[in-house]
């Protein structure tokens, strides 16, 4: 018996083999299982992909495959996420597409936002950063300080416990209460009588009259903080950029500084009596300052001169100094022991004494102005006085007159020396014999009268005898005593002088002095 054989007979003498039903099967599965990766993940397997590394600081149950978006375009996804080190933040990674990973730049940001309103489901928005920033290294990290996250509805409710909420709705209707109620008169006190009658509400709105001026004020120091030259601000935001990266990288100081600052805050408020006290005097002290830079300025000037000669002064200053080290080496030993020192240590006793005279001179120096007030009062105004003798007045001051009677006298005392010690006077004795009184001369034998003969009977005495002396006055200033009346009444006297019988004068009992030994 003869069989047909089953395979199919090709024309041109070949055949055509069969794939089995395992091999078709298992075919299929690889190419649906291929299908399906390429669907789901969207990747080519077996090839590096760009991905970067955010930090925040709670990933918000952001799940693996979420979308990263730039502008609301998708350009990756999100491939892990986990804690970050040993710190309480947490860690995303992201897988950037082509079109994403051309724009990213190194100062790249990034909020997690949520994809619904009531929440659930979360997506990555990425802000590229600045086009001259350098690009973004594949494994770059987006560090804490540019990241943000949604904040949650429990979150919201747990900083808002029952207590806050009442306070918050007494302060809401605090408000409403300061705006639309019209003010007391106790409180109308200093306002402005534009506004003093108008509810709070009404009074602000009336400040939108002068935003106009404030505005401009406001202009000007916003053009201020642009710096005087182009890319000023951009410099300074980027030094405040590096000083919050370093921030971001030391945590532990961060929460430190918050801390100190919260404990600077609260001591503060704490002196908030005070310190309203010092913002109000800052007003005055600005005042005061203006007039001081005013007048600082003004200085400047003269400032830089003096600066400018002083440096030229201070280059010669090492010259100098080479100058004068020789002289230094010679003036060293006429200041040792052997000279200077030895002088020293001479007059040493000598500048003692001089020390001890100028405190006794203490208590006597301040009686100096009374001397120099009764000289300019008394003293030289009686000198000064011209002397009315008749016939022998010289029409000449006193004291010239004393002056020249010293001369006189200096030519009668050609004999005052070792020989004895009184006056040789030559003179001419006349018919005409006197008699004094009794005098002082000889108390012990009683007071003998004094006699002399004149060529000539008298005519007259000056001044006019008196038996009393003038009186002495130790307790009034010699300042206050007045010029004596040298030309008045007792300046001239009668021809017989004084009588024969006349008693000596008595000795004038002078008191002592106040405030001394005399």
């Amino acid at each position: 018996m003869i069989r047909r054989s089953k395979r199919r007979v090709v024309p041109g003498g070949g055949r055509q083999a069969r794939i089995g039903p395992v091999k078709t099967g298992i075919l299929v599965l690889l190419v649906v299982a291929i299908g399906c990766f390429f669907a789901f993940t969207k990747s080519v397997p077996f090839k590096h992909h760009y991905e970067i590394t955010a930090v925040v600081r709670t990933s918000n149950l952001l799940a693996k495959g979420s979308p990263v978006r730039i502008a609301g375009v998708p350009v990756g996804t999100v491939v892990g996420s986990g804690r970050h080190g040993d710190g309480q933040d947490a860690e995303i990674r992201l897988r950037i597409d082509g079109d994403g990973r051309r724009t990213l730049r190194r100062d790249a940001s990034l909020r997690i936002r949520p994809r619904l309103f009531l929440e659930g489901n979360f997506y990555v928005d990425l802000q590229p950063g600045s086009p001259d920033a350098p690009a973004m290294p594949d494994g770059g990290v987006i560090p804490v300080t540019r990241t943000a996250v949604p904040v949650q509805l429990d979150q919201v409710l747990a900083a808002l416990p029952a207590d806050t909420r009442g306070g918050l709705r007494e302060t809401v209707h605090g408000l409403g209460d300061a705006l639309g109620s019209f003010p007391k008169a106790a409180d109308r006190t200093g306002q402005d009588p534009a506004v003093a009658a108008l509810p709070g509400g009404r009074a602000l709105n009336r400040t939108l009259a002068t935003s106009p001026k404030a505005l401009q004020d406001s202009a000007a120091v916003l053009t201020a903080l642009r710096g005087r030259k182009t890319g000023d601000l951009s410099r300074a935001i980027d030094g405040l950029g590096a000083t919050t990266d370093a921030l971001g990288e030391d945590q532990a100081a961060l929460r430190g500084a918050v801390r100190d600052f919260a404990t600077t805050v609260t001591a503060t408020g704490d002196a908030g009596a005070s310190l309203r006290a010092s913002v109000a005097a800052l007003a005055r002290t600005s005042a005061t300052g203006r007039t001081a830079f005013a007048a600082l300025d003004r200085a400047m000037p003269a400032t830089r001169t003096a600066a400018s000669d002083l440096t030229a002064a201070m280059r010669e200053t090492p010259a100098t100094i080479d100058a004068s080290l020789p002289w230094l080496a010679q003036a060293r030993p006429l200041l040792g022991q052997a000279e200077l020192r030895g002088l020293l240590d001479d007059v040493r006793p000598t500048l003692t004494s001089s020390s001890r005279l100028v405190h006794t001179a203490r208590r006597w120096f301040p009686r100096t102005g009374a001397l120099a007030a009764c000289a300019n009062r008394v003293l030289l105004p009686t000198a000064m006085v011209k002397l009315d003798d008749g016939a022998l007045s010289t029409d000449t001051e006193n004291y010239k007159e004393f002056f020249s009677s010293v001369v006189g006298l200096a030519g009668a005392a050609q004999t005052f020396d070792g020989n004895g010690t009184k006056l040789r006077l030559q003179t001419i004795g006349g018919a005409t014999r006197i008699k004094s009184g009794a005098t002082n001369y000889s108390r012990a034998s009683g007071g003998l009268p004094q006699f002399a003969n004149l060529t000539q009977p008298s005519v007259g005495t000056s001044p006019a005898f008196s038996p009393v002396l003038p009186p002495v006055r130790t307790d009034v200033p010699c300042a206050r005593n007045g010029v004596p009346a040298l030309n008045g009444p007792a300046s001239q006297g009668p021809a017989d002088g004084s009588a024969p019988s006349a008693p000596a004068t008595p000795v004038p009992n002078l008191q002592p002095v106040p405030g001394s030994d005399r």
